[in-house]
């Protein structure tokens, strides 16, 4: 990413280790080595997704028989099913150019109430806003991560590598009801 022109915002990047790693990764470009970033959304969903961040909200509202968003829920995570992302990391190989940094995301950024609200139906739980002085309690170690507003955009690689994510986006795959059928 470079510059924004927003001298706090840019050194608040700078300092990001992702923002190094893009540097590293740069500077193997300026050696020769064809290397390229590929930033994939915090939410990759999919039938076999167990571990991330769906199946822990699901987690933490089974255990607390509530659905829980903080705030207004209005912060956005950027989303992409699991085959659209492999489809793009091959896309990227055959593709892009040295350096390139792609983005891997269907869906710039579905809100965090519109993903509790979903879990709260499948489950038959409320959904509610949980305050912030209360998250840590509800949402345990995944709090920090709960008020992130994270929207990625990917047109610049849906431009480069003619990717159009195809698979169902992250309500319907919630929709879908697989990441209910287990405990």
């Amino acid at each position: 990413m470079g510059p924004t022109g927003d001298a706090a915002l840019d050194a608040v990047i700078s300092a990001n280790p992702r923002s190094a790693a893009a540097r590293t990764i740069a500077g193997f470009t300026d050696r020769g080595v064809r290397s390229m970033l590929v930033a994939i959304p915090p939410v990759t969903h999919s039938t076999r997704d167990r571990i991330g961040f769906v199946p822990t909200l699901i987690k933490i509202a089974r255990g607390a028989g509530v659905s829980g968003y903080v705030g207004e829920g209005a912060n956005r995570w950027p989303a992409a099913h699991a085959p659209d992302v492999g489809r793009l990391f091959r896309l990227a190989l055959d593709k892009a150019p040295a350096g390139a940094q792609l983005y891997a995301v269907a869906e710039q950024g579905v809100t965090v109430r519109e993903i509790a609200e979903t879990i709260g139906r499948h489950l038959g739980v409320p959904t509610a806003s949980i305050p912030a002085e209360q998250a840590a309690d509800h949402f345990k170690a995944f709090a920090p991560f709960i008020t992130l507003d994270i929207p990625l955009v990917s047109t610049s690689t849906r431009e480069l590598l003619d990717w159009e994510p195809v698979q169902p986006g992250l309500i319907a795959d919630l929709e879908e009801g697989h990441y209910f059928s287990g405990e």
